[in-house]
């Protein structure tokens, strides 16, 4: 499928094809479980993943399978959580955003036109926002667009996103704005919280960019607002955050991904992810027909990371410990390979990484011996 803005609509024949690829993977029965700008983020973050990549594309419940594969995921955001972030979304865009457009330092907020963005499916619904936008921009003033629908095409599958709010400038500038129900507290959050906020905000930005190149006059800032409550009150506080850094990341990330069609080309006969009709050992087979890129980070961000960690842990993959522990090691890519090496058993002496792994054994051998720790019965062959 084209990525191209001004390339016309994609081939017919080989977007139903694929669509009906996904569907055939995913399950007859199945609806399409939608992408959402946090598993783009968290897909972006993982680019090498290529099963996160097809079951994403193919719109496959990731909850749904972990559970049938017996490693249901263990996070989420509570019901609690959930009602409460409504809450203060609620309140900082009650009478028609006034009080977020007054976080903009916009001086008549009830002046701002709030268009009716209602269409029919997600398709609609981004053609209606797609309509808002440019009529927004040419009418140069204030706009606000509540729970728009932006369209962005992803491994060769589109992916539909909806953000919280999108503002218009009298300039035509476009601002995307995150409302998030964590405190920021004497002016600043929890820094983790924010560099999530600003990686979800950078998936919008480079979704409203698509449009803005077709839109005369427009321009998409790299500054999101992101709106918090003020300490532990429930009162709206507001911070420019800069996604620059975050959007260059998010757009190579994405481009480098495998398109889905090429990864659902490789599979071996009867792979299939519908976890009404398959079994569970027939969900296992097909989940490890395609490769996986496990990383401890994935714990955060995917359903299936329980199921991918324990295969790595028994493959003893060096990625279970970490993508900076992978990298350090070079081309040692097996515990055991690794323990061996630090033995003096195997391995290239000339090899920067067998050399540091030597050299930490040896250096961990004589503290344990300076401490008495190998009397004590903790005893570790010391390397050649």
């Amino acid at each position: 499928m084209s990525t191209s803005l001004d390339s016309g609509p994609p081939p017919q024949a080989p977007a139903t094809a694929l669509r009906q690829r996904l569907a055939e993977l995913r399950g007859p029965s199945a609806a399409p479980h939608p992408l959402d700008a946090r598993a783009l983020a968290a897909l972006a973050a993982n680019p090498g993943c290529k099963r996160r990549a097809l079951l994403d594309g193919a719109g496959v419940d990731k909850a749904a399978l972990a559970r049938a594969l017996g490693a249901p995921a263990a996070f989420g955001q509570s019901q609690f959580a959930f009602m409460r972030g409504n809450a203060f979304e609620a309140r900082v865009k009650a009478d028609g955003g006034t009080e977020l457009l007054r976080l903009l330092g916009v001086a008549d907020p009830q002046a701002a036109r709030v268009p009716d963005l209602t269409a029919a499916g997600p398709q609609g619904r981004a053609a209606r926002t797609a309509l808002a936008l440019r009529e927004a921009t040419a009418a140069g003033g204030w706009t606000l667009l509540d729970h728009p629908m932006l369209a962005l095409q992803v491994a060769g599958s589109p992916a539909y996103l909806e953000p919280d709010a999108v503002v218009v400038h009298p300039d035509g500038r476009w601002t995307v704005v995150e409302i998030k129900s964590f405190p920021m507290i004497d002016g600043s959050a929890d820094a983790a919280k924010v560099g999530a906020a600003a990686r979800q905000a950078a998936v919008y930005v480079l979704a409203l960019e698509r449009v803005a190149a077709l839109t005369e006059g427009a321009e998409v800032g790299h500054a999101v607002l992101l709106v918090c409550p003020k300490d532990f009150s429930n009162l709206p506080a507001a911070s420019v955050v800069d996604v620059r850094k975050q959007l260059s990341v998010t757009r190579r990330q994405l481009a480098r991904l495998t398109r889905v069609e090429e990864i659902a080309a490789a599979l071996p006969e009867g792979v299939g992810f519908d976890v009404e009709s398959c079994s569970a050992g027939e969900l296992t087979a097909s989940v490890e027909a395609v490769p996986s890129a496990y990383a401890p980070e994935c714990l955060s961000a995917c359903e299936l990371a329980f199921h991918c960690r324990d295969r790595a842990r028994a493959e003893g993959a060096v990625e279970s410990l970490g993508r900076a522990v992978r990298g350090e090691l070079g081309g040692l890519t097996a515990v055991g390979d690794v323990l061996s090496a630090a033995r003096g058993e195997s391995g290239d002496p000339a090899d920067p990484a067998v050399a540091a792994l030597r050299r930490a054994a040896a250096l961990r051998f004589e503290a344990m011996a300076a401490s008495g720790a190998l009397e004590s019965g903790g005893v570790v062959a010391c390397p050649g």
